[in-house]
């Protein structure tokens, strides 16, 4: 296929890379002329193709949207193309010779499937490495091996209640120090952190209050403390939010939620900046063993392609209800950085791209609509600990889908109108 006067434009530069004429050349990429033989040539191959003939010319590629990454990330490890990636079901592999040991031995160290995912997750991150475990918690337990007997987990009074257990039952009797402050108050923050700690962790947006905390500036105050800062991002995952490029250390997802989508496997993610602390989450990962299945990243990976249309389809819906419960009288407060009158809202927008898919509202009823909080997710919190925090009991928090949004605002509408609010 002879191809003549190339410019940049149509391949989505940021300018033309190429001089308007080309020398008296065609470019083989490599077709033949046989149709049951022709691959499908890529743009980039193309401009590979070209470029080896312009070596002094400037290469200016505009980075590709985070959808498009995804649909395009190629599996290195396959030799035969697939493209969906295959799943390497087997627990040992075969190795060249008695003396020796090849890439892949035992799945619980490595897995070919796994590593192609944890190499795509790490690009979406912008991560040196991401590891994947079999749940969100065994990536919570793990990262907090990072901490040790005396040391001190500084953490919001807000946050997911699987992470409040665990910090509240498992790390005291570890002789870990936790300490508890409102992430939004900064100088709560700097008065909580000191020499002893060893980690930050936050949610922002929180589940299930959605308050917003300044990643950038507490990533600050726990760096110049010699403290490590994590940023649960499964609310807003990273289509919608980038922890590391904030400051943050490591991020972690529950990827039973965005990543695999369609509430049909549990796995949890962590993705980390620096080669040092790689290591040690990747020994982690091995010694307690809690990785992520072949057939379970093979479920990650086919819902990950979708993962962008969705949040984007789930963010347009939580939007307009958001605005729908805003505007019901019988409605007293609706917690959503994506509404006008949030607090943290120019603060939300100053670090991530939109407001996500998870609200919350608060009715003035004990009449569950869609989830209530305190007795399901959060019911492990002493309901002293959750009056002090503002978890009342009337709190529903939606995890918004991608139903047709009116649908959603006419069954919201009925309880509404029928419950004894």
């Amino acid at each position: 296929m002879g191809v003549h006067g190339v410019s940049g434009k149509g391949f989505g530069f940021t300018k033309k890379i190429f001089p308007s004429e080309f020398p008296n050349k065609s470019f083989q990429l490599g077709c033949t002329n046989n149709k049951t033989d022709q691959m499908d040539v890529r743009a980039s191959t193309l401009v590979e193709s070209v470029c080896e003939c312009f070596d002094d010319v400037e290469v200016n590629i505009k980075e590709p949207s985070i959808s498009t990454t995804i649909m395009n990330f190629e599996n290195k490890l396959d030799p035969f193309g697939a493209s969906s990636t295959p799943i390497c079901q087997t627990a040992t592999f075969k190795q060249p010779c008695g003396t020796e040991c090849g890439p892949y031995a035992y799945s619980r160290k490595a897995n070919p499937i796994r590593d192609m995912l944890e190499r795509l997750l790490a690009k979406l991150d912008k991560a040196d490495r991401a590891f994947c475990f079999s749940t969100g918690v065994a990536a919570l337990a793990a990262v907090t091996h990072l901490v040790g007997a005396g040391q001190e987990v500084v953490s919001g009074n807000d946050m997911y209640g699987g992470s409040d257990r665990f910090f509240s039952q498992i790390l005291p009797g570890r002789g870990v120090v936790v300490k508890r402050v409102d992430m939004t108050d900064l100088s709560a923050v700097a008065a909580a952190v000191g020499p002893w700690t060893k980690l930050v962790w936050l949610e922002s947006p929180t589940n299930p209050q959605l308050q917003i905390s300044d990643t950038r500036k507490i990533a600050e105050i726990a760096h110049a403390n010699g403290a490590l800062v994590l940023v649960d991002n499964s609310i807003l995952s990273s289509v919608l939010s980038q922890p590391l490029e904030l400051g943050a250390d490591i991020v972690m997802h529950s990827a039973t939620k965005f990543i695999s989508g369609h509430a049909d496997v549990m796995a949890g993610v962590l993705a980390v900046k620096g080669e040092s602390l790689a290591k040690e989450i990747a020994f982690m990962q091995i010694a307690e063993g809690a990785v992520l299945a072949p057939f379970d990243c093979w479920v990650c990976l086919r819902g990950i392609r979708t993962m962008a249309l969705r949040v984007e389809k789930q963010q347009e819906n939580a939007q307009k209800i958001a605005e729908y419960l805003s505007s019901n009288p019988r409605v007293k407060k609706v917690n959503y950085a994506g509404l006008p009158d949030h607090p943290g809202r120019a603060l939300h927008y100053s670090q991530a791209k939109g407001a996500g898919s998870v609200l919350s509202f608060v009715t003035g009823s004990l009449k569950s609509l869609i989830s209530l909080p305190c007795f399901m997710s959060h019911s492990v919190i002493p309901a002293a600990d959750r009056e002090a925090r503002g978890l009342t009991e009337d709190l529903i928090r939606i995890s918004v889908g991608i139903e047709d949004v009116n649908d959603l605002i006419d069954d919201l509408d009925y309880a509404i109108r029928t419950g004894p609010i």
